[in-house]
This record gives C-alpha cells, sequence and structure tokens, in this order.
C-alpha cells in the first residue's frame, strides 16, 4: 500500500512537470488576430476648383470594388458651371477688348487735342513776348499792359503744359487699369480651362476602387452618380495591393515581448492552412482598452506583409503568430 502511493506521488510530480513545460512552451508564442489593409492607400478628396466652385456634381463613377490599374479613369465630374463660366468670361473679354480699343483711340485724340491747346498757348505766349519787346519805346501805360498779356499768355503756357502732364499721367493708369482687367479675364478664363482634364480623376496606382460614406444626405450611403460632393471631402479610396499590411494588437502583459522586425506568421481565417510571412514593423507607444466596456487594456500593432500576393485583400481576417 505504501509503496503503491509513493508511485503515484511520483507520477504526480511528473505531471506537474510536464503540465509547466506545455505552458512554458505556449507561453512562448502569442498569437493575436487582426486586419488586412494596404500599406499605400490613395485618397481622392475634392479639391476646391477654383474660386468659384465649392461643389461639384458627380456624373460618372466606378463600381466599388473594381479593380483598378494606374492611370485608370475611376471618377467623373459635372464640367457644365465651368463650361457655362467660360462661355461668360470670353464673351466679358471681347466686351473689354472693345473698351480697351476705344480708351485708345479717345486717348489719342484727347492727347492730339491737348497738343493743339499747347501749340496755340505756345503760339500766344510767342507773340505777346514779340509784343512786349516792342513796346519798350511805348508810354509807361502801354508797356505795363503788354507785361500783363505777356504774363497771362506765360500762365496760361504753363496751365496747357501741366494739363496734358496730368492728362498722360491718367491716361496711363486707365490704360493699366483696363489693361490689367483684360488680362485678369484672359487668366480666370486660361485657369478655368485647365480644370476641366482634372474633372475626370485617375488613380495613381494599382489596387482596389472603394467608394466612401456620404454623410449629406438624409440617411448615410455611398457616393453615387448624380450626388454632389463639397470640396474637402473624401469621395473613394484605392488601396495598392502589392504591399499589405495587419493592423493587431498586443495585450500589455505581452507588450514587452515583441520587437520591430520580429518575424511573424500570419495566416487567412480563409486559408489557415497558408502562411504568409511577415514582421512587426511597428509597435504603438500608448496602452488603450481594446473595446469601450472592456478592462483589457493592448497596445496597436502593424505587421508588413513581406511578400505581395493576390489572395490577400483589405478587410480579410488574419491570424498573427509572434515567433
Amino acid at each position: 500500500m505504501l509503496f503503491f502511493l509513493l508511485l503515484l506521488s511520483i507520477s504526480c510530480e511528473r505531471g506537474f512537470e510536464t503540465d509547466d513545460a506545455a505552458r512554458k512552451l505556449a507561453g512562448s508564442t502569442i498569437i493575436e488576430t487582426g486586419e488586412l489593409a494596404a500599406v499605400n492607400s490613395i485618397s481622392f478628396v475634392i479639391p476646391r476648383y477654383g474660386r468659384y466652385w465649392y461643389q461639384m456634381k458627380i456624373i460618372g463613377l466606378l463600381n466599388h470594388g473594381e479593380i483598378v490599374k494606374k492611370g485608370d479613369s475611376i471618377a467623373q465630374l459635372d464640367p457644365t458651371e465651368i463650361n457655362k463660366f467660360i462661355l461668360d468670361q470670353e464673351s466679358n473679354l471681347e466686351t473689354q477688348l472693345a473698351v480697351l480699343e476705344k480708351l485708345y483711340v479717345e486717348q489719342e485724340n484727347r492727347g492730339q487735342e491737348s497738343e493743339s491747346r499747347i501749340k496755340n498757348e505756345l503760339a500766344s505766349f510767342d507773340l505777346k513776348k514779340i509784343e512786349l519787346e516792342a513796346s519798350r519805346f511805348e508810354s509807361e501805360r502801354l508797356r505795363r499792359i503788354k507785361e500783363l498779356e505777356f504774363e497771362q499768355a506765360k500762365i496760361n503756357l504753363e496751365k496747357e503744359k501741366r494739363i496734358y502732364e496730368l492728362s498722360e499721367v491718367i491716361k496711363a493708369n486707365d490704360l493699366k487699369i483696363q489693361e490689367i482687367r483684360v488680362e485678369q479675364i484672359r487668366k480666370e478664363i486660361e485657369n478655368a480651362k485647365a480644370l476641366l482634364p482634372k474633372l475626370t480623376l485617375r488613380t495613381p496606382v494599382s489596387g482596389v476602387f472603394q467608394i466612401e460614406w456620404n454623410y449629406q444626405g438624409p440617411t448615410r450611403s455611398l457616393y453615387r452618380i448624380g450626388d454632389n460632393i463639397y470640396a474637402g471631402n473624401n469621395l473613394a479610396k484605392v488601396p495598392e495591393l502589392e504591399f499589405m499590411k495587419v493592423n493587431t494588437q498586443v495585450n500589455e502583459t505581452d507588450f514587452l515581448k515583441l520587437e520591430v522586425n520580429q518575424k511573424v506568421a500570419g495566416r487567412l481565417d480563409a486559408l489557415p492552412k497558408v502562411v504568409f510571412e511577415g514582421e512587426v514593423a511597428y509597435i504603438g507607444k500608448l496602452c488603450r482598452l481594446k473595446e469601450t466596456k472592456s478592462r483589457q487594456r493592448v497596445f496597436d500593432v502593424e505587421v508588413r506583409i513581406l511578400e505581395p500576393d493576390e489572395r490577400l485583400k483589405p478587410g480579410m481576417t488574419v491570424s498573427c503568430e509572434f515567433l
């Protein structure tokens, strides 16, 4: 009986040692679930087209989830308002050019009239000067009259010269203002025409086309043809599928067990037997609650998949084994 109890005790101790070894072995590997995402994702945020167009109408849009190649057209915005603006400004440009031409003619005529008045006053000045010189043998009273007439002619001549100088300055300013107005209209037309090709949105990368949510209507829905979209809103995005990553997290108790460039074995829930090699690319600096009502705290971790694979798509669930 004593021998049996001793044997049972030894077996239990060995069993405990085996369980401890299993727990240590299990504890050497950390397994967490995450979501696939593209390393590089291009967002199509609608800019403000010029000074006038803060919202645009969508008249063409690819289907959500469609595969696109670099340079493909993914959306078309309505050019109607810009084309109308160009036509109005071209008509305005013709009017302002006519005003400018008229201004040239009027100023030339006024300049000729001013020069003619100066010539008349100069002739009168020369005449009064001659009369003044000829009156030196006349009476004092007559000489005084000639002196006053000469002074008046001199004043009139200086006045006309001053008027001519001021009119030249005014003429130059009026021409400059009108020329600037014409140039501004031309520039606005050029800028508006330059916007037209930009209304066709093209993707700079290959990937999968994903339409964003439209929150402007009474109910939330994906953007669709016929919707208006304001400047600054995100119409869509194209994740580049060649380089993928997994956004996951680790428990705060395992945080110190990870390091950047640490090897990771990733398995899709859809392909549990296929291993995708990865490595730790980023470890979060702040600890957060895993969920709003949870007491568990985690650190965000980003795992980079080392080799591209067409089976990897954004949003798929991945099990990450940190080796």
